[in-house]
């Protein structure tokens, strides 16, 4: 177990060796509050709580951040899980340090886990926070970082939690700042919880092959070294292994193995001037063959987040390519801290510091009129997207998320440019809106005072979260007549593609819970909301189906009790309608082939729906399988048909359900059991042990409908050290 007194040495050690000269006295007298504070607290693995705060404080002064930032790491928890208070601390070490600490506490009772909406609103919060003091989010991230080194200490269900949320907000976010060596590191910790065998397998295969990977890198680089200092350019030159999550990432976009990899090897060249980084360009495309198409210059064209050098990726000998990157010392700081490494250098100037965050400012704004998921995802894109850099006449550059078309740029460069845009040249051509745009393109937009406005189209056409919200704000405010009859057009079609009443959106008892819902005081807001974007018809009637399905089926209950004969004759088109085949009725198709999708595998009760397949009848989908998304897709369209379960028909329907648990002796024979108490017809059942002490579990069955399904998982999941289930393949 860590003593307090090894990680006190570490931290002084840290702090004198990247903050010389600082007081640490009052450092000192931080740590002996923050330790008399937490004195009956201990972390998850025994050992004092104070371990934590001091480990943070080491994170934070290898940041390079200042005296305040490190006080506000040694008393961060302090505020949220003692009897410490704002006033309390402000008194003792003064109000910024107060502020801070207050700030990451409210950033520490954020919970990324919950709802879309609430991390929306949460993650609102970090962008406001930023806003004001950049050291709150960075000592939060250092937080997390120590959070994620002692990770083995927590149980597996919060390793899953944490691991993802880390890598949905904190990763790309330490990315976005700049903070490349803490961003690899959150993305390998991460992996090592999130797809354990994969991680065992790229660590068992890198140290195998250790050995042979040092001769390459060390043969690479004493060529490169001493070809520079023949020459007389002092550098320092070296090679690495790029790390982990990126090897996984490689693996998976390119479908290869990793022995089929090649270029998982880069090497740095840090020199002291930008004029020397052209030089060793030069020099090492004499020495190694160029591979065409791979090099950037981000020194004439930083990326957002203050990343410079140059890459380049040539083929040795060997006839292995690897990758090479060129940068001063400042560069290289700045690389792997990010804005951290610049802060001793904006103290007091309040130099830069508007311009390095204008993109935060920037996301703040653009998420007024989205809603959570959108919001949420557009944050990924902006913060993680690989950037595009394009010039305006007058050799501006504009930075987009790739993939953007002019449309996209009109909007960077003004509202008011993209609502009157006509078009565009690009490289003194005319060119499509929808053209995607390259690095070094010079694009125009074309504009006319007589333009009507940004077409609906171009949402569906632009890449940047800020171009889509400013051509929604533009519908929102001039078109809202326009709206409403775009938007009730597409909701009463997905109403009826659900095969939902109309007559329900009027109904008294129930048009004020349905608007409660949906968040609207009345239709024409919900559909002026819809018209414009701001959200989907699919989203809206998705709220509210399963309360229309129910109130339909409580009015037709109440009918057949009130009259239990009929006393019309029954019309020989609905008899034909009503012909059931496996169960399932296919609206105006009659006595097709049925089959049930084994993507999903859905019993009766699901709400479904069917996709007419070439030449194999009707599959039946369940209506939220990720294959039945296509149905909004104007080109399938016609091959979706509206299907229903036939009340009457009670054969059995196979199903699959995937259970998590902790690994345990008698484990599989308990769920045996179950399924056996149950009285459900298993037709497989089986488990497979995973690192970290996790097993899963699949169980494959018959049940008659989804009621039958629900009640086995819920017993199932009442089985001891049973975590979660999640329905499977067939």
């Amino acid at each position: 177990m860590e003593t307090f007194e090894e990680h006190y040495a570490s931290m002084r050690t840290a702090i004198e060796k990247h903050m010389p000269g600082v007081d640490m006295a009052l450092i000192d007298r931080a740590v002996e509050y923050a330790n008399r504070k937490h004195q009956y607290q201990k972390r998850k693995d025994g050992s004092p709580y104070i371990i934590h705060p001091l480990a943070v404080a080491q994170i934070v002064a290898e940041m390079g951040l200042d005296l305040d930032a490190v006080l506000s790491a040694l008393l961060h928890d302090c505020i949220e899980d003692t009897d410490a208070s704002h006033e309390d601390i402000e008194k003792i070490f003064g109000t910024t340090v107060a502020e801070l600490v207050e700030g990451v506490t409210k950033l520490t009772r954020a919970n990324f886990s919950t709802s879309e909406q609430a991390q929306m609103e949460n993650l609102r919060k970090m962008f406001m926070a930023m806003s004001k003091d950049i050291r709150v989010v960075l000592v939060k991230i250092a937080d997390r970082l120590h959070n994620m080194r002692t990770m083995q200490y927590q149980t597996p269900a919060k390793q899953i939690s944490k691991c993802r949320e880390t890598m949905d907000i904190y990763a790309p976010l330490a990315h976005r700042l700049g903070m490349q060596r803490i961003k690899w590191e959150l993305e390998d910790l991460s992996l090592r919880y999130l797809a354990p065998k994969e991680y065992d397998e790229i660590m068992s295969y890198l140290q195998a092959h250790q050995e042979q990977d040092e001769v390459f890198m060390r043969t690479i680089q004493e060529r490169i070294s001493q070809r520079l200092t023949a020459v007389g350019i002092p550098n320092k030159t070296y090679g690495r292994i790029k790390h982990v999550y990126s090897i996984y990432r490689k693996m998976q976009a390119q479908g290869k193995t990793i022995d089929e990899l090649y270029d998982i090897y880069a090497f740095r060249c840090i020199v002291d001037t930008i004029p020397d980084c052209y030089n060793v360009l030069g020099h090492v495309h004499d020495l190694f063959n160029l591979v065409p198409g791979r090099f950037k210059d981000y020194i004439s064209t930083p990326k957002p987040n203050m990343y410079q050098s140059l890459h380049t990726t040539v083929i040795g000998s060997q006839g292995i390519p690897f990758e090479v990157q060129i940068r001063t010392w400042e560069m290289h700081h700045t690389a792997e801290y990010g804005v951290a490494a610049h802060w001793k250098y904006k103290q007091g100037t309040g130099d830069g510091s508007e311009k390095d965050f204008e993109w935060v400012r920037r996301l703040l704004e653009t998420q007024q009129d989205s809603d959570a998921e959108e919001f949420v995802q557009s944050l990924k894109i902006d913060m993680f997207d690989d950037e595009v850099f394009v010039c305006t006449p007058k050799g501006r550059i504009v930075s987009l998320p790739a993939g953007s078309t002019p449309i996209d740029f009109a909007y960077a460069i003004h509202s008011g440019v993209g609502n009157a845009m006509i078009g565009a040249k690009i490289n003194n051509r005319i060119a499509n809106i929808d053209a995607k745009l390259r690095n070094g393109d010079i694009v125009e937009v074309l504009t006319s005072k007589s333009a009507k406005g940004p077409s609906r189209d171009w949402l569906t056409i632009c890449k940047s979260n800020q171009a889509r919200t400013k051509i929604k704000q533009w519908f929102k405010k001039e078109k809202r007549e326009e709206n409403i009859v775009h938007g009730r057009s597409s909701f009463e079609s997905e109403m009826k593609r659900m095969a939902l009443p109309l007559t329900a959106l009027t109904d008294g008892d129930l048009e004020d819970h349905l608007l409660k819902k949906l968040g609207f005081d009345n239709w024409d807001d919900l559909y002026a909301a819809i018209g414009y974007g701001g959200l989907t018809a699919t989203k809206a009637v998705g709220r509210i189906r399963d309360d229309i399905t129910k109130a339909v089926k409580a009015q037709s209950a109440e009918k057949q009790q009130l009259s239990p004969l009929r006393t019309t004759p029954e019309d020989p088109a609905a008899k034909l309608n009503r012909h059931a085949v496996n169960g399932v009725i296919v609206e105006d198709i009659d006595s097709c082939m049925i089959k049930f999708a084994k993507c999903c595998a859905p019993v009766p009760g699901d709400a479904i729906v069917g996709f007419i397949t070439k030449g194999f009848g009707v599959s039946i989908h369940r209506a939220d399988c990720p294959n039945a998304q296509g149905r909004e897709d104007p080109k399938q369209a016609a091959r979706w048909v509206r299907v229903r379960w036939a009340g009457e028909e009670e054969q059995p329907f196979e199903t699959t359900l995937e259970l998590d648990a902790i690994t345990r002796d008698g484990l599989l024979l308990d769920l045996a059991t179950v399924m056996t108490t149950a009285r459900a017809r298993v037709k497989e059942l089986y488990g497979k042990d995973l690192p970290n002490g996790r097993s899963t579990f699949t169980v494959r069955f018959e049940v008659k409908n989804v009621s039958e399904l629900e009640s086995i998982r819920k017993k199932l999941l009442n089985v001891r050290d049973v975590t979660g289930s999640r329905r499977g393949q067939n």
